[in-house]
């Protein structure tokens, strides 16, 4: 995991945002750098800026200055053509809300995610063994409805990571679960960083959550103040 260069690089990152009249400071000159291979929790009370550098680094949100790359890719330089193409093929996204189309089953709400990053007709010869890490292969028939909470959250992650994106990043994504489902779906997402090597970016506000990853990173006020 000891890269030159980390797979995500934020440097002296600031994020402002108007509210009326008033300047809000999300982030304040933040430096973060993610290894390959890591799985990396970030942690800190409701507006930290946790979420807002998980937006910025998933290309949903600009900067308001910094430097951020992901993958090798310059965001700064990324058309908006160009960063939706990072979200399909180099970023997966796990949410606290599951997100799943409700009149489509398990395995074909898994299928749209292939479909629409142009990988539906490619073989996949890690599927099997990532439905076998996430413990879903008989429910892939079920629609959303029929699944319990901690059995949509396995498909979002299915979802997330069928076209095998450099980087994973779940905000909160055992925040809709009880403890039982929350510690089988943090277990599910050490396994995958374990046995796939994927790279994994969690945000949590639990720090019972926070130490499946490697690491921890601690927020407040826009900054970063520990790193343990």
């Amino acid at each position: 995991m000891s890269n030159a260069q980390g797979i995500i690089e934020v440097r002296e990152l600031r994020k402002v945002y108007r509210v009326g009249s008033v300047d809000v400071l999300a982030l304040r000159g933040l430096d973060l750098t993610v290894n390959a291979g890591e799985f990396l929790s970030i942690v800190g009370p409701s507006g930290s800026g946790k979420s807002t550098l998980f937006h910025i680094i998933g290309g949903l949100t600009p900067p308001t200055s910094g430097h951020v790359r992901v993958a090798d890719h310059d965001l700064a330089s990324l058309t908006d053509a160009g960063r939706t193409r990072l979200r399909k093929q180099t970023v997966g996204f796990v949410f606290q809300k599951f997100n799943l189309l409700p009149n489509l089953t398990a395995r074909d709400n898994i299928a749209v995610a292939r479909h629409i990053a142009g990988m539906d007709q490619k073989p996949d010869p890690q599927f099997e063994e990532i439905l076998r890490l996430l413990g879903i292969a008989s429910r892939l028939d079920h629609k959303p409805n029929a699944l319990s909470g901690g059995e949509q959250q396995r498909i979002a992650i299915a979802r997330a990571i069928v076209n095998r994106p450099a980087i994973l990043l779940a905000d909160e994504p055992t925040g809709n679960l009880d403890s039982e489902n929350s510690c089988a779906v943090l277990g599910i997402l050490r396994n995958l960083n374990e046995r796939l090597g994927q790279t994994i970016l969690m945000i949590t506000h639990n720090p019972e959550a926070a130490v499946y990853g490697h690491h921890t990173v601690h927020m407040r006020d826009g900054k970063i103040i520990e790193r343990t």
